[in-house]
């Protein structure tokens, strides 16, 4: 079962909190990992058939962490922990 991007927020912000930047696409292959997410899973398509639902969830968890200032972004598509 893929996970809601709650649940994916906090092993998202763990995997990243040793304050080196992080490309996206690998935080996302290791979480689904982690997560248990299967190789089926991560090819199902949201019903728009825009993106992978995994995926998606993971940008919906990077997005809000970012609001709340847990995380930043020095370059496109890199993510870092803030000192919060």
């Amino acid at each position: 079962m893929i996970p809601d991007y709650q649940s994916i927020m906090l092993p998202l912000l763990r995997h990243i909190s040793d304050s080196k930047e992080h490309k996206m696409r690998d935080v996302t292959d290791r979480l689904a990992e982690q997560l248990g997410v299967t190789e089926e899973e991560r090819k199902e398509l949201l019903p728009s058939g825009a993106a992978p639902v995994f995926y998606n969830r993971t940008a919906w968890a990077k997005t809000y962490l970012k609001k709340a200032g847990l995380i930043d972004s020095p370059k496109q598509n890199v993510y870092t922990t803030t000192p919060q």
